[in-house]
């Protein structure tokens, strides 16, 4: 009865250690989550108070299928603005969420058999979505969590259709540099592949490292680069459901066209938020950014104090992603056990395609972190002791 490509889609261990861990809590259970992919501050004030004032005013009826051109036009201003991308708003698409943005791109570019090659690790929804539209994930190593043009040369083939990037990276925090990027994209036009850059962490790099977008390197790229993007992570607003692409015209109608017979538009409300983000004040964003900053030096100095585990100091996003194979244990087992014995919620690095590495947000009070990871030494302790 079921679909044969639902059928193949992989489990999502993610969600079954979310949902376990959300019970727990429920229960009034002392359970410390690390498992949280958004921001653990609130909305900024001004983007609420536009979205109310949005309601007042009636606007609840259907937009275009694709966005509202006021925030498409926002969107143009904010890649011109911060990325050095000149779009026109016919090159623009507004969607619920990054997640259907990329979701809209597979489905409009491939056809069954092409290949995307998959940086590993991953996010989690890369693979599932290629295999969802009928391509084939091609899983690409990095070295030391960096992809390089020279890693990826070696898994081209002729139905190569599509490269995945995304940096600042999920899970790795890992940020490509731009001679690399210029590699890549060197490769990409040789190859005549399509590139997704997914950049929904661009605001989130630390250390003077910075964030580059793939298609502001020249004409030739940006001509096959569709550009990912939301407002989730920078304006802690995962629930509002805004993501944007930028492309090609004829992609982006493509794109449009699957979008208003599948969801129609994103939700009226949340498109005013959306605009009054990208065009208030940006403080909350550096505010955010401070802290997370903070708690990143904090949560891989304490990691790295602990007999088993070794942490690399994350460039950009929220996430630790430290290696547990020093605990004889894979991914999944780590997991399962340190939520019933700790109480501490972790995701498995297998679920991104790395066993011997576990990933842990440092998206939550600085408290609860100290505090977990206290509940993870003591955890590492007990079973290398044993």
């Amino acid at each position: 009865m079921i679909n044969k490509k639902v059928k193949n889609l992989t489990a999502s261990v993610t969600l079954a250690i979310t949902l376990e861990f959300n019970l727990l809590k429920a229960r009034g259970v002392d359970v410390i989550g690390f498992c949280s992919g958004e921001p653990d501050f609130d909305t900024p004030k001004h983007i609420k108070e536009a979205a109310k004032k949005s309601i007042d005013e009636g606007f609840t009826k259907y937009t275009s299928p694709s966005g509202m051109l006021e925030l498409k036009k926002a969107v143009c201003d904010k890649l011109k603005r911060e990325n050095n991308l000149d779009y026109s708003p016919d090159q623009i698409i507004i969607s619920n969420g990054g997640k259907q943005a990329i979701s809209n791109t597979m489905k409009a570019l491939l056809d069954k058999g092409d290949e995307v090659i998959i940086p590993v690790p991953y996010w989690v929804s890369y693979p599932e979505e290629v295999k969802l539209n009928g391509g084939t994930p091609v899983f690409c190593k990095t070295n030391n969590m960096r992809i390089t043009a020279d890693l990826i040369r070696k898994k081209i083939t002729d139905k190569t259709k599509i490269l995945i990037l995304n940096s600042p990276n999920n899970p790795t925090g890992v940020v490509c540099s731009k001679n690399e990027l210029r590699k890549i994209a060197e490769l990409a036009i040789e190859n005549n592949i399509i590139i997704i850059s997914d950049e929904v962490y661009e605001h989130f790099t630390y250390d003077g490292k910075k964030h580059y977008s793939i298609a502001s390197l020249s004409d030739e790229v940006k001509n096959i680069t569709i550009t990912i993007n939301s407002v989730s992570k920078t304006y802690a607003m995962t629930g509002w459901r805004i993501g944007y692409s930028a492309g090609p015209e004829n992609v982006i109608k493509a794109m449009a066209s699957i979008q208003s017979h599948e969801t129609s538009n994103p939700c009226s409300i949340a498109q005013k938020a959306a605009f009054e983000a990208l065009k208030g004040p940006q403080d909350d964003v550096r505010k955010m950014k401070r802290e997370f900053n903070k708690r990143r030096k904090i949560i891989v100095k304490e990691l790295n104090k602990i007999e088993g585990i070794k942490c690399h100091l994350p460039e950009g996003a929220f996430y630790a992603f430290p290696n547990i194979r020093g605990t004889g244990m894979k991914s999944l087992e780590f997991c399962k056990l340190l939520l019933k014995e700790a109480k501490v919620a972790a995701i498995p690095g297998i679920s991104f395609g790395a066993d011997n590495n576990i990933r842990l947000s440092y998206a939550s009070p600085l408290e609860d972190i100290k505090k977990g990871v206290e509940r993870i030494r003591n955890f590492v302790t007990e079973k290398i002791t044993d």
